[in-house]
């Protein structure tokens, strides 16, 4: 599945690529920020093309529509793991304190979102993030797919 499909199963959703960059941009604090807003949305659709966080995503989005819940319980944790394990796949264990900082804030979409899909996006805005910032990878003028492996 290319990244293309992933993002238009979630756009009925309210959740596309801008609104997800918007999102992570609100919590940036830093200078440069339309190179690492563009630089964000390579890894993004870098992201969105792997099996791994589709599978993850997919599965946030047949949730919500085959398994309903009233708000967001506090007993319910499986929302929770859902981002945990996007955010840690795509940027180690830094990430998960990235996805509380946004779990918390809610910053963007994430407020408007129901519980699994608030998680899974808010796992994948913190993971890449997280991964975008990793001194190995710091570098404002490669993306990942010209030359250089993410390493996972």
């Amino acid at each position: 599945m290319k990244a293309e499909e992933i993002l238009r199963r979630l756009e009925p959703k309210g959740i596309t690529l801008e609104k997800m960059l918007d999102t992570a941009m609100e919590l940036y604090i830093g200078e440069d920020t339309e190179k690492i807003r563009d630089k964000l949305k390579s890894l993004m659709l870098y992201y969105l093309s792997d099996i791994n966080v589709q599978s993850l995503i997919m599965a946030a989005i047949l949730l919500e529509e085959n398994f309903k819940v009233e708000g967001d319980p506090v007993n319910l944790i499986a929302d929770e793991l859902i981002g945990i394990n996007i955010a840690e796949y795509i940027g180690g264990k830094m990430a998960l304190f990235n996805f509380f900082y946004y779990d918390t804030k809610k910053p963007g979409i994430l407020k408007e979102l129901p519980p699994f899909l608030d998680d899974a996006i808010g796992g994948f805005i913190a993971g890449c993030m997280t991964k975008l910032f990793e001194p190995t990878n710091f570098d404002l003028t490669e993306t990942p797919t010209e030359g250089k492996e993410t390493e996972i």
